[in-house]
């Protein structure tokens, strides 16, 4: 006689392992997803937050870029100039000094607000970062640059009267420049803006003193 075959009774344990296990699946499927979402969302706001926080066109900072990018370009042209037809040694020194400190501030400068995505030059007025600063413009000029007129007598000086011109003039761009980097250092919130604006206050008062110096001896030669 063929005994019947009973049915195995259902495995406890496995349903218990079953039921036990689809919870812990979800779970673990939902903890992917969260750090998947998380992982978006900061790659996202890395991406975002920063153009966020850069100045904007209208900013402090990029008005100051601005318009200190022109003030050391006139001031780079007056060094060259002095460079190439001084004969004083000093004044020579001087020239070369200027002109490579101020044309590197200068890209400095160009390179922030290219990295900003602003233009090099904006539509405002000079000065126009500094509140109450219209007094500041004299016939459309910053403070302290020299005049077009000036200019033009100071590419056709020569000898002794070269390098007076070109330390007069070099003098009152200094002050002016102290003047605008100053108002940089009070009024921007960028840190790098705060450095270069400070180099400027130191370097050219320093080098205030010197024009001093050499500008008495050039007078009585």
């Amino acid at each position: 006689m063929i005994s019947e075959v009973q049915p195995s009774a259902p495995d406890a344990s496995a349903d218990a392992s079953e039921a036990g296990g689809a919870p812990q699946r979800r779970f673990g499927y939902l903890a992917v997803a969260t750090l998947l979402v998380g992982l978006i969302l900061g790659i996202g706001t890395g991406l975002v937050v920063p153009g966020l926080r850069h100045p904007g066109d209208d900013s402090v900072e990029a008005g100051f870029l601005r318009d200190m990018s022109t003030h050391h370009a006139q001031a780079v042209e007056m060094a060259m100039i002095a460079h190439a037809g001084s004969t004083n040694p000093d004044v020579v020194t001087l020239a070369a000094d200027i002109a490579t400190t101020q044309q590197g501030q200068i890209g400095y400068m160009q390179s922030w607000l290219r990295d900003w995505d602003l233009s090099p030059t904006g539509t405002a007025e000079p000065m126009a970062w500094i509140p109450g600063s219209d007094g500041s413009i004299v016939n459309g000029l910053m403070p302290g640059m020299a005049t077009p007129e000036q200019m033009a007598a100071l590419r056709k000086a020569t000898g002794k009267d070269l390098d007076v011109q070109f330390l007069t003039l070099m003098r009152a761009h200094h002050v002016g420049g102290v003047h605008m980097a100053q108002e940089g250092v009070e009024l921007s919130g960028n840190e790098n803006v705060d450095w270069i604006a400070e180099s400027m206050v130191t370097a050219q008062q320093g080098e205030i003193q010197l024009i001093d110096s050499l500008l008495k001896k050039a007078q009585a030669s």
